[in-house]
């Protein structure tokens, strides 16, 4: 059984804050069925990258906007002229993410102000990893997501650009299914649907920027793992490299 738990209370984060301290008071208010509160062993702890990025002060003004896309674009992949005139670019960004403007994002941010992703999220979930170990004596895994579009697919979802101490893939080649066909191509974006099912509790406009989820223990792992750099797909093996 999967359990998902958005905490309230966290306050706005602003630039120096320690990511941990922040949140682990209001982690420490969950409670769950079985009776036991706080943080257990093999919880995920799914955190949207826009509190980390106002922590790592990533925020700029919105004038910048198009100059900010433009500083974090590494390869332009399609773009398309809106009807208002402004144009919308997908672009690869230093992340390896392929996203809408490069993930540069006005929501949850004071007016005239804009959110640069953070510069390194598997290096910034290992540091929020570390502060909550040492809060609740275990080591829970923990994602950072961010929401992104989907080529083929309208809406939007969250996935996982920072992981540590998640298996992001789970590689199911090898096995069987239940006609006992042998499974020889299925490897689960396993971060990736942790970060979506987190994101139904948390909701972009409901302030509620932390998830909690029990249940997907054989995801956590000891140490810190290869983080979500490693679900960007390599150049040599991207069948639809090229937009438009």
């Amino acid at each position: 059984m999967l359990l998902v738990q958005a905490p309230p209370g966290i306050p706005v984060l602003t630039r120096g804050d320690d990511v941990a301290a922040v949140i682990a008071p209001a982690l420490a208010t969950l409670a769950w069925p079985d009776g036991s509160v706080g943080l257990g062993a093999g919880d995920v702890v799914v955190i949207s990258s826009k509190i980390v990025s106002k922590a790592e002060g990533r925020m700029i003004a919105a004038r910048d906007r198009e100059d900010a896309i433009s500083s974090q674009t590494v390869r332009e992949v399609a773009r398309r002229e809106r009807p208002d005139g402004s144009v919308l670019r997908i672009v690869e960004n230093p992340l390896g993410l392929v996203m809408a403007a490069a993930g540069v994002d006005a929501s949850n941010t004071p007016p005239g102000t804009v959110l640069l992703l953070p510069e390194d999220p598997d290096g910034s979930a290992r540091r929020i990893r570390r502060g909550l170990a040492a809060r609740f004596g275990v080591r829970p895994g923990v994602l950072l997501t961010d929401t992104s579009g989907r080529p083929w697919r309208e809406g939007v979802a969250d996935i996982a650009i920072g992981a540590a101490g998640v298996a992001v893939l789970e590689d199911l080649r090898g096995g069987v299914d239940s006609y006992g066909t042998r499974l020889t191509a299925t490897v689960m974006a396993s971060a990736d649907e942790l970060a979506a099912a987190a994101e139904l509790v948390k909701g972009k406009a409901a302030g509620l920027p932390v998830a909690v989820v029990r249940g997907a223990a054989r995801l956590v792992t000891d140490d810190d793992g290869p983080g979500a750099r490693s679900l960007v797909r390599p150049p040599e093996e991207d069948m639809f490299r090229h937009g438009t």
